[in-house]
């Protein structure tokens, strides 16, 4: 079995080939079990005695392709990590051969969980935010947000990005990391009118109440929503999905989000206003945005299909061939 580290992982999954990867296998398919979620409570202590920086959330996430690859991902959030200067994902990832279960390679979760995650942001702007948008907002400053410029940029021509975090200090050292990356990037401390001013808004927070306002969206604007991954967490009010068309990674996420959930028992949102998934968006099932007037909102709560797709992009690159 092989072992690549997180540089190695992150050298094998540049955008321009992850995001037609994730296309490709959207559209292909591979089997994905439910994932195991657990929630591991811990007792108090100085640094986080609340509940919510006490708790992680573990998910045990497989997929795999018959005849081909079979991979696991744990992937542990833990909210209260901020206070301690950690970040707040961990994880690995373990790929098979999926006709004689030997073990292929160990892959660095953090880099796959990451980065796939924003090239699925990115792929479903390639079919929701407007072909002219050059505006990103970043709502959160974290690991996902930083990588999430240079994945749209595999398909807009971003210009301009925006930042804005609870802490604007953050907001400030992402923007100044982003401009040594070559981004016209500017920390702002007043969100209402970045969001108004931004083509793109992507929220990537845990936060675990509303963060962005419909009543702050431009008409044509695409709202991208990474962060609510549980029924308690939500970064967007109801008012964001009024008059809206609204798209999802899978249908898992109307079970999973609080973006969805909490909308739809306000009879806000039904099932049946969700107008399609990447899947059928990567089949061509789905239209995608329609006029440059629209509304689009995008949420994502995360698959492993998109990480074997990740980790098979990454044994194809670094591994020995397969058997």
């Amino acid at each position: 079995m092989q072992f690549f580290d997180s540089d190695a992982t992150r050298s094998a999954l540049p955008f321009d080939r992850l995001v037609p990867a994730l296309r490709e296998r959207f559209a292909a398919g591979c089997e994905t079990p439910p994932r195991h979620v657990h929630e591991i409570t811990n007792p108090a202590d100085d640094v986080t005695p609340d509940l919510v920086g006490r708790r992680i959330t573990s998910l045990i996430m497989p997929a795999w392709i018959p005849g081909q690859t079979y991979g696991v991902k744990i992937v542990n959030i833990a909210p209260g990590n901020a206070k301690r200067g950690l970040t707040g994902l961990h994880g690995s990832y373990l790929l098979f051969d999926a006709r004689t279960g030997v073990p292929l390679a160990h892959m660095d979760g953090d880099q796959i969980t990451a980065r796939r995650t924003a090239a699925a942001s990115a792929l479903a702007g390639s079919y929701l935010a407007r072909a002219d948008a050059k505006h990103l907002l970043l709502v959160g400053a974290g690991q996902v947000a930083r990588l999430l410029p240079a994945a749209y940029r595999t398909v807009r021509s971003i210009e301009r990005v925006s930042v804005w975090a609870r802490r604007a200090e953050q907001a400030e050292q992402l923007a100044q990391q982003l401009r040594n990356e070559g981004f016209n990037a500017q920390a702002t401390s007043q969100l209402e009118l970045a969001c108004g001013e931004a083509d793109i808004v992507s929220c990537a927070t845990l936060s675990m109440e509303a963060v962005v306002r419909g009543a702050w969206l431009a008409p044509g604007n695409h709202l991208d929503l990474i962060g609510s991954f549980t029924p308690a967490m939500r970064e967007a009010d109801d008012a964001c999905f009024e008059n809206a068309r609204v798209f999802v990674d899978t249908d898992e996420a109307l079970t999973k989000s609080g973006d969805l959930l909490i909308p739809m028992a306000h009879g806000v949102l039904r099932a049946d206003d969700i107008r399609g998934t990447l899947t059928t968006l990567s089949k061509g099932v789905a239209t995608g945005r329609k006029t440059d007037a629209e509304r689009t909102v995008f949420k994502s709560v995360g698959t492993a299909l998109e990480d074997l797709a990740a980790a098979n992009l990454i044994y194809e690159t670094l591994g020995q061939p397969q058997a």
